[in-house]
This record gives structure tokens, sequence and C-alpha cells, in this order.
């Protein structure tokens, strides 16, 4: 059973930092995809930045790319989400989700694609 927990989340003022962390378990990663997902109220879930476990392989969504990156530690078996440059719109719930889909060509971006979620980590950026 595929186990995500997230953490790392809170409030920050805008121009502010924050890193979320998320613990895998249950599996061996090293062929799957790690993905992280938001979801502000009101709004559908979107896309933030996913990776290819095995190769490092990254991508991001337009609005964040250049302020957040995605890396993963091996040995932890977790995936980071370093946030710099946080605005308010990147307000939401933040969470992490992963699936076998994916390989070096292909990076999954849509939540379908993702089988496993954890619970979720609030960031809150104020003006």
């Amino acid at each position: 059973q595929v186990h995500l927990v997230e953490s790392g989340g809170g409030l920050v003022q805008a121009g502010g930092s924050l890193r979320l962390s998320c613990a895998a378990s249950g599996r061996t990663f090293s062929s799957y995809t790690m993905g992280w997902f938001r979801q502000a109220p009101g709004k559908e879930r979107e896309f933030v930045a996913a990776i290819i476990w095995s190769s490092g392989r990254t991508r991001y969504a337009s609005s964040v790319k250049g302020r957040f990156t995605i890396s993963r530690d091996n040995a932890k078996n977790t995936v980071y989400l370093q946030m710099n440059s946080l605005k308010p719109e990147d307000t939401a719930v933040y969470y992490c989700a992963t699936t076998m889909a994916g390989t070096y060509y292909y990076t999954p971006t849509t939540s379908d694609e993702y089988d496993y979620w954890g619970q979720g980590t609030q960031v809150t950026v104020s003006s």
C-alpha cells in the first residue's frame, strides 16, 4: 500500500520561502513519477511540478517555473518542493501524488494520471 505524507506547509509573507516534503512508503519508487498539485478554494486542482524518480527529469507549471524547485532524496524516499518568491496566488492546499506513468519523454501533468495521493498541506501567502 502506497502511503504519502506531506509536511512543511504554513503561513508566509509574500516574497518568502517554504519547503514542502513528501515522505513516500510502501513501494520502491524508482519506477514512479512524483508530482505536486495544488487546489485553491473554489478552483480546480492544478499541476505544479513533477519529477521522474529514476532520471531526475523535472517539469513545472508555467506559473511556478523559476520560483519552485522539485527534487528527491533516494535514501529518504522523500520528494521536496522548494518554493521561493511566494505570491498570494500561491495560496492553496498542496498535494503530493505518485504514478507509474511517465517516461524520459513524457511527464504526467493531469491529476487523472496519478494513482496515489497524500492528505495535503496548507500553504498561505499573505500580502
